[in-house]
């Protein structure tokens, strides 16, 4: 008997292993959930707090169902970041931009589904370049079960989200498209470094725009257009998206040497150790290159074999001590202070007011 294209389908991947326990309801889910830092607005507001909940425990069961697979070792290795949690910051943008058209719009939870898997994808691949021990608390996927899977996992989980993207029509998969091109150009741009002649400080901007802040502005882009929201709105968003995220990136790679523990489970100083070059130890080269005696001095100690922990933390106490990491938070706070700025086209209520001090909160946190 020819096998049906609907059951090779399901062999291929979809559907949920016959062990698996059945999903948590949508009630269930939301009374879990909390609003990252900077949405208190949201929460607050009698219609909109419940609303947003509401849509976000829809979104969460539109991932599960997405990366549910019938062979066990897929699911396993599909889940695994998802089930660690997160702040799920990408999809709350697309549905808070949402209440700016009609939120109640279907594509518009398909859509935050979309971003969300998009970023867990891009982590799988993350870890497995920065060999990073833990993702969000748990061991992460390539400690389990090595870099293949996890590579594999990372792709697997990219795969639907390009499924449920194609359901959305042209214009989606050519902004999804994009981004997964910057996404990709960003990480290939951080690991080969600034090109002869290019100015460091520049192209470090560039990657974290690409890196973070691409994927952060078709969050919110979807968002408008899911939900018929006046189309001007489009640009607004990416240019808040674009801006917010590289203030986000630039406030974790502060934290990193600044003795915080970020959320990624990354030590402090990590950075450091691996010889990424993040703003505040940008900005100290600048300064030793002006002839600042005390920059030389720090720079000696970061440009040193941080594979113990003792010269690790001494570097990080100088770099932490030094000017140039007040000088690497006012410019954080310039890209947010930019980002709010960005909104002043849209009408005044919850949504702008919540956009706006999410851009505040990125620069406040010190996890």
């Amino acid at each position: 008997m020819t096998e049906s294209a609907e059951s090779r389908w399901t062999h291929a991947g979809h559907g949920r292993p016959e062990s698996a326990e059945p999903p948590p309801t949508t009630t269930a889910i939301a009374v879990g959930m909390q609003l990252p830092a900077g949405f208190i607005a949201i929460a607050e507001d009698a219609e909109l707090g419940p609303a947003i909940t509401t849509s976000m425990a829809r979104v969460e069961r539109v991932l599960r169902e997405a990366i549910s697979n019938s062979d066990p070792l897929a699911d396993a290795t599909s889940r695994h970041l998802m089930e660690a949690g997160g702040k799920r910051i990408r999809p709350l943008l697309t549905i808070l931009a949402s209440h700016l058209g009609d939120p109640d719009r279907a594509a518009v939870l398909q859509a935050a589904a979309v971003v969300e898997l998009t970023h867990l994808a891009t982590l799988y691949h993350d870890d497995v370049m920065d060999s990073a021990p833990y993702r969000r608390g748990a061991p992460t996927a390539h400690e389990v079960w090595g870099n293949t899977v996890a590579i594999l996992a990372g792709d697997l989980i990219f795969a639907r989200a390009s499924i449920l993207v194609s359901d959305l029509g042209g214009r989606a998969l050519a902004i999804q498209a994009r981004t997964f091109e910057r996404l990709c150009l960003g990480q290939l741009h951080e690991t080969v470094g600034p090109s002869e002649g290019e100015d460091p400080l520049q192209h470090y901007i560039s990657v974290l725009s690409d890196k973070t802040g691409s994927l952060i502005a078709a969050s919110g882009q979807f968002g408008v257009i899911f939900s018929g929201a006046p189309s001007e709105f489009e640009d607004v968003l990416v240019d808040y998206g674009e801006k917010v995220g590289v203030a986000f990136q630039l406030a974790d790679d502060v934290i990193d040497v600044t003795g915080g523990k970020v959320t990624s489970g990354k030590i402090a100083g990590t950075d450091l150790r691996e010889g990424v070059p993040t703003l505040p130890v940008l900005l100290l080269r600048r300064a030793a290159a002006d002839g600042d005696a005390s920059a030389r001095r720090v720079l000696a100690l970061v440009d040193a074999d941080l594979s113990g922990d003792d010269a690790l933390a001494a570097a990080v106490a100088a770099i932490s001590a030094h000017p140039v990491t007040d000088q690497s938070w006012a410019v954080a706070r310039e890209w947010a202070d930019a980002a709010k700025a960005a909104l002043e086209p849209l009408p005044e209520g919850v949504v702008k007011e919540s956009l706006a001090a999410f851009a505040d909160a990125v620069v406040e946190r010190q996890a």
